[in-house]
């Protein structure tokens, strides 16, 4: 399992949420990958509820990046029209 908590050190507030945005690439893939462990497999999910998640793990009021991010980096998948979301069994590019 992944130590977030010292990858993320300076990022993560006290309640583990994403407080800040990294401006490196690798603390932005560690960013997304710590996200992304808040999705469970074999479980569609509505946009609405995809920003909820967000939302409740991050402080810095900007989900759309962080869906954006996650399904671009390959960690979610989505149907074409972004009605239904899931997480990928993709192994995403690091």
């Amino acid at each position: 399992m992944i130590n977030f908590d010292n990858i993320l050190k300076g990022f993560l507030d006290k309640d583990g949420k994403l407080k800040l945005w990294p401006a490196k690439q690798d603390k932005k893939l560690a960013a997304i990958k710590y996200l992304a462990t808040k999705f469970a497999v074999n479980r569609e999910y509505t946009e609405k509820e995809v920003n909820e998640i967000l939302r409740a793990n991050h402080t810095f009021n900007d989900h759309q990046l962080l869906r954006r991010e996650l399904f671009e980096k390959g960690f979610l998948d989505r149907t074409l029209n972004g009605a239904k979301y899931w997480k990928s069994s993709k192994n995403p590019a690091a």
